[in-house]
């Protein structure tokens, strides 16, 4: 692919898996889905290291 020319696609369905860092349930969203409904807790993306 030549230089300088950027990839045409449909960005509509990516997520991302987020993981409760209280109650460990797993959900896939789009953007950051807040608050976990089961336990309150904060949700960190998977993709992301804990540290």
């Amino acid at each position: 692919m030549p230089h300088g020319q950027d990839v045409e696609g449909d960005t509509s369905d990516i997520s991302s898996k987020y993981e409760c860092l209280q109650c460990g349930k797993i959900v896939e969203a789009e953007t950051h889905p807040g608050e976990c409904e089961e336990c309150g807790g904060d949700f960190q993306n998977r993709a992301k290291s804990v540290e």
